[in-house]
């Protein structure tokens, strides 16, 4: 008799594993993770899919924050990262953010990955995995590839299990 056949979770919480670079001064990376969360949580609170970002400068100050707006903004590209970045760029008066790290609470997209080399961050530390459009290890790995020459390190896993948490929640009480 054969079993019916879970589906693979979307969301996946994997150990941050290999070397962990330093986070900014004054922070953990989950400290940092739990700032992008509260965002994630007002996004979610608006009826948007709750993703969250920061981003922090050198000196560990944030400089940059965002939550995923599409619907209220009627813009495809008003996700967390690219909000957070474009907060970023206000703040510091440059597009280039080179020296700072952008920590968020799903991988990234393709469009995100993207924003993320233009934009010169030096690295990004997400919490879940997004197995269906990640692009940084899930499907793609845009932030390895050489982009005019830059990269920019990544590490997944971090308060990987309350970032799945708050997205899985999400689509449960949508699917009602």
């Amino acid at each position: 008799m054969d079993t019916p056949r879970q589906p693979e979770a979307r969301f996946a919480c994997l150990p941050v594993e290999g070397p962990v670079p330093s986070p900014p001064p004054g922070w953990t990376w989950e400290g940092l993770m739990a700032e992008a969360l509260a965002e994630a949580r007002h996004a979610g609170g608006a009826g948007e899919v709750p993703v969250g970002a920061v981003v922090a400068d050198p000196l560990g100050r944030i400089v940059g924050r965002g939550r995923n707006a599409p619907i209220a903004d009627c813009d495809p590209t008003a996700h967390a990262e690219i909000m957070a970045i474009r907060d970023a760029c206000a703040s510091l008066g440059s597009c280039r953010l080179g020296g700072c790290v952008l920590a968020v609470t799903l991988e990234p997209c393709t469009m995100c990955a993207g924003a993320i080399l233009h934009a010169r961050l030096a690295g990004v530390v997400y919490g879940c995995e997004d197995r269906l459009a990640g692009a940084v290890c899930s499907r793609a790995d845009v932030l390895d590839q050489l982009l005019a020459g830059r990269a920019a390190w990544h590490m997944g896993g971090v308060l990987a299990g309350e970032c799945a948490s708050l997205l899985e929640s999400f689509f449960a009480a949508r699917r009602g």
